[in-house]
């Protein structure tokens, strides 16, 4: 066997390894950091990086190479002759350096695959349970995280979201369970795992611009499934992901549990109209189990369909591993949306202002789009190579009228004029820092009782602002300013 296919344990001997980690983010410098308490030869290239952590892996004596034309990153790739290197998820596949590794027979990881194989540092190996989806796999991984803590179990969300996951490895509480959010771009990198529970949440048109079709970002998903040794999660209001359940390996002795907005079918979770109930964790499927209600929900003002089907995937994965109704419960009403994910902001004369800036693909514009009956809505951004078209012709009766804005405003606007000729809309041209204000005061002349104004954009946030918070805290800061108590 390789050396590198020895490497299954934190006690494995990694101080033998050469690893060049590329890209510097919170993952990289994660990567890198445990790789030098590993004792692992370690050299970082990265386009950029945080004047901190460059100091940081200086002071550990981390060799680094930041910012330097493809050239000099090469020949530096060539002269330290790595056996592995750890990629941040980011960088797209076609990648120069990447490309160059690889045909150096040098092998490809993530920050997960490192991960996989040290999960035993603190003793008992953590299970895994791992979550992904176009949309709604940051919620349904917090969910699952609070249910299984209201059981009493040391369990951490990590990966895609929070914490990185070498971090959560390394702490001395030694959590037994990590609930780990996986993004397309993780996926494709990743090698073999073997998590407890597994989901594909639903797939739809995104980042395909990076994976370049929806048939590879749908490949990267199906990658979740695989090895899964309790149970297979999938939508069952989504064939694709039945699908890839079936086509999955090394699941024959998984259970293959659906979740759903409607009445759940036998070996189903779902609802009854306000009622979650258990049809697949019973000992008799002509029964069904109560689990919670929307009175558990106290804490969320705007309980949409996509809020449903989240909640009841994330309780399918908590009765795979043994999570009781009550825990189910307790953690519900405690539970808090993050901010930006349909998000009131503002309720004043009978407007309702929502942040849902978080919907940065069609799929996710959509969850909110349907909570809604008249929307004033404020869409565009990077559309990431997605067709808006689709979106705007299925809910063209609940769009009263439309904000555009972003880089990608004309394929938008040719969408409102083919799909929806209808509906009336106006392009902002202004600039970054008064886009938001712009937006507003549009949308205050056009909104009356009834309506609700819904930062929804479909699309990624970076050609005008810094990540979607960004835009979602503008989004707000205008509405304090423009709207809140200016009417009297």
């Amino acid at each position: 066997m390789s050396k590198l296919e020895d490497l299954t344990s934190w006690n494995s001997a990694w101080s033998e390894l050469r690893v060049v980690v590329y890209g510097l983010g919170v993952s990289g410098f994660s990567a890198a950091d445990t790789l030098h308490e590993l004792g692992a030869k370690v050299f970082v290239i990265a386009d950029k990086a945080d004047e901190k952590l460059v100091e940081v892996l200086d002071v550990l004596g981390v060799e680094s190479l930041i910012g330097a034309q493809e050239k000099s990153q090469l020949e530096a790739l060539r002269d330290f002759n790595p056996e592995l290197l750890i990629v941040s998820p980011g960088i797209r596949p076609d990648n120069y350096l990447l490309s160059t590794a690889t045909s150096l027979g040098v092998q490809v990881w993530t920050d997960i695959d490192l991960a996989w194989r040290l999960r035993d540092k603190h003793g008992m190996p953590s299970n895994w349970i791992c979550i992904t989806g176009t949309n709604g796999k940051t919620t349904v991984t917090q969910l699952v995280e609070a249910m299984l803590i209201s059981a009493g179990i040391r369990a951490v969300a990590c990966g895609n979201i929070g914490t990185p996951i070498l971090d959560v490895v390394r702490d001395p509480a030694a959590f037994e369970v990590l609930v780990i959010e996986l993004s397309s771009f993780q996926l494709h990198y990743l090698n073999e795992i073997a998590p407890i529970v597994s989901t594909v949440l639903n797939i739809a048109d995104d980042h395909l611009d990076w994976h370049g079709s929806l048939e590879a970002y749908t490949e990267a998903k199906a990658k979740i499934y695989h090895n899964s040794s309790i149970c297979c999660v999938y939508n069952a209001g989504d064939s694709v992901t039945e699908k890839l359940v079936s086509k999955s390996r090394g699941t024959e002795n998984a259970q293959a549990v659906g979740f759903a907005v409607n009445t759940p079918r036998p070996n189903e979770i779902g609802w009854v109209e306000d009622i979650l109930v258990d049809r697949a964790f019973i000992d008799d499927p002509a029964e069904a189990q109560e689990l919670a209600t929307f009175a558990d929900l106290k804490k969320i003002p705007v309980i949409s369909p996509h809020l449903m089907a989240n909640i009841a995937a994330a309780s399918a994965i908590a009765r795979a591993v043994g999570i009781q109704p009550l825990e189910i419960q307790n953690a519900l009403q405690g539970f808090v949306l993050d901010a930006h994910r349909i998000e009131l902001v503002l309720e004043q004369d009978g407007i309702r202002w929502i942040d849902d800036s978080k919907a940065t693909n069609p799929h996710a514009a959509a969850a909110a789009l349907a909570s809604f009956d008249s929307v004033i809505w404020i869409v565009g951004g990077l559309l990431k190579g997605v067709d808006i078209a689709p979106l705007i012709e299925r809910y063209a009766a609940r769009i009263k009228f439309a904000i555009i804005i972003g880089v990608d405003r004309a394929p938008v606007a040719e969408a409102f004029r083919t799909k929806a000729a209808n509906i009336p809309f106006v392009e902002i041209t202004d600039s970054e820092d008064a886009v938001m204000t712009a937006v507003i005061d549009i949308a205050k002349a056009k909104a009356v009782s009834g309506d609700v104004v819904l930062l929804a954009p479909a699309a990624a946030s970076m050609d005008q602002f810094i990540d979607y918070a960004d835009r979602g805290n503008a989004f707000t800061k205008a509405i304090e300013q423009g709207v809140r108590n200016t009417n009297g």
